[in-house]
């Protein structure tokens, strides 16, 4: 199914075939050349441009310009199937019978686009054109004596788009015209769906991340190893610090590891070959910061203080900002190693807003925990809002349909240091909420391990004003809830929200009314079909 026909005019040197390349390489366009089709139409006529110019204006005369119609018309036949859609371009047209001929055929489908640059700028161009396997005249002056060629300029009084090309670079072409044809859409499209921590991490973002991960075609994480996000699985949970959590689960979905985003190299391959991730379906900026061996030293001090992990990711981010001197900071792009994943992923992500794709953003670690917004010093290297995990994945806040912010019902903070503090909290013990839930004693103390330090950790009552700022900042449309069996153990068997504990139900309500947000995933154990599913998207 013919999608749009952008025909190209303009003189020779004007840019036509790099911008038809450029359309072809970022939307898929199927170009139909009629330099190559006149060679299709006489296999003994030579590779020099005064002689195809003579050819076509041979065809124009005996044709009425209807050659360039009927090539275009097979290229069409070859490449239109089923109900794709296909954007089709003609480099180039030269008179205005050609034109006409396609427009009956094609009616609105087809835009005229004529390049433009002044006369001076295509004398230069020419001097520096190299065409391969293609003899060109030895200079723009020869080009024009040909009559046809001399009068290009007055297709530009019946053309639907004019881009002036002075002083443009390619890419500079290549927007204007992809703007004026409209394929990067009229408006912002809200496809993206950002998942985030409401309190200091380890809230069960991987469980729910998994649950959802099938519903998008690209799954994109930001962060750092610092974070590991678990999802259930048999014999043993699955730990992800690197790659999204729904990676499995999900195994269509391609993935984005954004540019604001810290690696490991050595673990990120772990996770890469444990999980069988190829090439093809994994995408890492070539922007992403690299932990070094000295960037884990560094962070001694830091795991000894506030309990940090140490896993280098703050030295990291340091060192990107102290030492911006060219070659002293090496990123993705410089690691041979990373070369076959290595890209720039806002290009993949404007392309996936092009075509309507779901992209689903896992952050890590939780809003209390943000550089600028938790209680400092205890606090990470980077801001773990939404907006903080935007910015670092590359994608416009313009550009988000839903927000989910993941609570635990007990908030929970790393194990404080022998001589140290890990940060604030209303601390309790895990006996007392053993007791108050039924459990037995020791049996959820063994779960609550670190994904990433495996220390135990500290938990503390619900903090109600820490919930209201975690929504203030983030401004959640869904809140999921985890750990409601943490509430009451007979909320385990709950499969409905009807079954909660009356207790539960009327936590849930609070929260609503706190965060101005739906509770619409509620977590009640960590195992298969363990999400009680509310949503109305």
């Amino acid at each position: 199914m013919i999608d749009k026909i952008i025909l190209l005019s303009g003189h020779v040197s004007s840019g036509k075939t790099t911008l038809s390349e450029m359309l072809s390489r970022n939307f898929g366009a199927i170009i139909f050349k009629t330099r190559t089709y006149l060679k299709k139409l006489n296999n003994d006529i030579e590779s020099e441009r005064s002689a195809m110019q003579n050819l076509g204006d041979v065809l124009d005369k005996k044709t009425e310009g209807s050659w360039v119609c009927v090539g275009l018309e097979e290229t069409i036949n070859e490449n239109d199937s089923n109900n794709n859609k296909f954007l089709f371009i003609v480099d180039a047209v030269r008179i205005k019978e050609q034109i006409d001929n396609i427009r009956k055929a094609y009616g609105k489908k087809v835009v005229h686009v004529h390049l433009d640059p002044p006369e001076e700028e295509l004398i230069e161009r020419y001097k520096k054109r190299k065409s391969k396997g293609f003899k060109e005249l030895k200079s723009f002056e020869e080009v024009l004596n040909n009559e046809t060629e001399k009068q290009v300029d007055k297709l530009k009084k019946i053309a639907d788009i004019v881009i002036d090309t002075n002083r443009c670079i390619e890419d500079d072409v290549l927007v204007k015209a992809a703007c004026h044809l409209g394929l990067y859409g009229r408006e912002y499209s809200r496809h993206v769906d950002v998942l985030i921590g409401g309190q200091y991490g380890s809230e069960g973002k991987g469980n729910i991340s998994a649950y959802l991960a099938p519903e998008y075609d690209i799954l994109v994480r930001v962060g750092g190893p610092n974070a590991g996000h678990k999802v259930y699985d048999e014999p043993e949970p699955l730990n992800f610090h690197h790659l999204p959590s729904g990676c499995t689960i999900s195994p269509e979905s391609k993935i984005i590891i954004g540019p604001g985003a810290t690696i490991n190299i050595k673990k990120l391959f772990e996770e890469i070959n444990k999980f069988g991730i190829s090439p093809d379906r994994l995408f890492i900026d070539n922007q992403t910061m690299v932990i070094t061996e000295k960037d884990q030293e560094d962070e001694i001090k830091l795991v000894k203080t506030i309990g940090s992990t140490g896993q280098g990711v703050g030295a990291a981010n340091a060192r990107r900002i102290l030492y911006r001197v060219p070659g002293e900071v090496k990123l993705a792009k410089d690691y041979r190693e990373l070369n076959p994943y290595t890209c720039n992923t806002i290009e993949k992500l404007q392309r996936a807003f092009i075509e309507g794709k779901k992209i689903f953003l896992e952050g890590t670690q939780g809003t209390g925990l943000s550089l600028y917004h938790g209680f400092y010093p205890f606090v990470t290297s980077r801001d773990t809002t939404v907006a903080g995990c935007l910015a670092e994945a590359g994608i416009s806040p313009s550009r988000v349909r839903k927000i989910i912010m993941v609570c635990r019902y007990y908030p929970i903070r790393v194990e404080s240091p022998n001589d140290g503090d890990s940060g604030p909290l209303r601390e309790i013990k895990w006996w007392d909420v053993e007791k108050r839930a039924r459990f037995k004693r020791n049996e959820i103390k063994k779960k609550e391990l670190g994904s990433t330090s495996n220390k135990q950790r500290r938990v503390g009552e619900f903090e109600w004003a820490e919930l209201r700022k975690a929504s203030c900042l983030n401004a959640p449309t869904d809140i999921a809830l985890t750990f409601v069996d943490y509430i009451s153990k007979k909320n385990e068997k709950a499969r409905r929200f009807e079954q909660l504990t009356e207790e539960t139900i009327r936590f849930i309500e609070d929260v609503e009314r706190v965060c101005c947000a739906p509770v619409s995933l509620i977590s009640t154990r960590f195992e298969f079909r363990n999400i009680i599913d509310r949503r109305a998207w």
